[in-house]
């Protein structure tokens, strides 16, 4: 359901458990909104916080100078998620999903916006260089940014978060593709359009905890070349066609020595090495073709997309998603 205020900019901005950073965020990007010459608005997205961020969202709902709402979802849906009600709620004729930490810096905007007005339908930002990060975290990046890329037929720019200028013609295509594992990245990199990238340093988050772990990014990493290509599922072909290959050949060369040398005296370490890695091999396979299946499988129940508990400075409260929103 949008609001009935048509700006010409969306922000929107997810959180979680964001209680200390709601005052510096509207801080910072309000000055910044001030010197831009474009009507404005902030959509927040509480996606299922324990803590008083709601609260703190809307104590500055009729007090700031842009018009701010707030979504509250039923519970944690997980960022792409909570995104995606933003995107669906959100009315501007241009969109920018933001982090509330300041690690999207707010002074990018007027870039953003004279790249769009210039003919650009996305505009990127993309960090010049991710040396503040860890060794490992820096190298896992990179191998994730050039396996996706190598695996996927939707370009995906590496170094680049969710902050980016999204034009409501790429808004309305998003808003009609329907999946339920929700690859942000790849989504908005699947309608193309024309694109622009500006590069930037990314600050240190002004306040809180990162609430992503080496975990959840493993998995958001797998979740990205799932569900944006298939060619996991064609490699295990080839690979499974090499290996019957060899295993043939050595068929053949068992057959071959047991009739000129006769029959000697079995190999058992081998013989089970060669069984632990087949073992190994097609359970790898049945994993892979399990993650498949497992997004059939979600797909196929139909569930919205979220649930919606309430809304703050909307014309029209809501209690649950909207058939048209939610269940994309």
């Amino acid at each position: 359901m949008a609001t009935a205020y048509t700006p010409d900019l969306s922000i929107i901005v997810p959180v979680y458990n964001e209680e200390q950073s709601i005052d510096i965020f509207l801080n910072e990007i309000e000055q910044t909104l001030q010197n831009i010459s474009l009507t404005t608005e902030i959509v927040f997205i509480d996606d299922g916080s324990h803590d008083q961020t709601f609260e703190k969202i809307t104590s500055h709902i009729g007090k700031s100078q842009t018009p701010i709402s707030v979504i509250q979802l039923s519970r944690n849906f997980g960022k792409d998620v909570a995104l995606s009600s933003g995107i669906d709620h959100a009315s501007g004729a241009a969109l920018v999903p933001m982090d509330i930490d300041l690690q999207d810096p707010p002074e990018l905007l007027p870039k953003m916006i004279k790249e769009w007005q210039a003919g650009s339908e996305m505009v990127i930002a993309v960090r010049e260089s991710r040396d503040a990060d860890s060794w490992f975290k820096r190298k896992s990046a990179q191998w994730f940014y050039r396996l996706i890329t190598r695996l996927s037929k939707t370009p995906i720019v590496p170094n680049a978060g969710d902050y980016r200028l999204i034009d409501r013609k790429i808004v309305d295509i998003i808003k009609q593709m329907p999946e339920k594992e929700r690859f942000m990245k790849g989504i908005f990199a699947w309608p193309g359009f024309k694109t622009s990238k500006i590069y930037y340093k990314r600050p240190e988050r002004r306040q809180g905890e990162s609430k992503w772990s080496y975990w959840k990014l493993w998995n958001f990493a797998l979740g990205g070349i799932f569900s944006f290509s298939s060619a996991p599922l064609r490699i295990w072909t080839y690979l499974g066609l090499t290996l019957a290959i060899f295993a043939l050949g050595y068929m053949f060369y068992i057959i071959f020595r047991t009739l000129i040398l006769g029959i000697e005296v079995p190999g058992y370490a081998s013989l089970t090495s060669i069984l632990l890695f087949s073992s190994s091999l097609n359970m790898i396979g049945l994993g892979i073709l399990g993650e498949y299946v497992a997004r059939i499988f979600n797909e196929v129940k139909g569930r919205p997309l979220y649930v919606i508990r309430q809304t703050v400075g909307f014309d029209t409260p809501e209690t649950v998603g909207t058939p048209t929103a939610s269940q994309q």
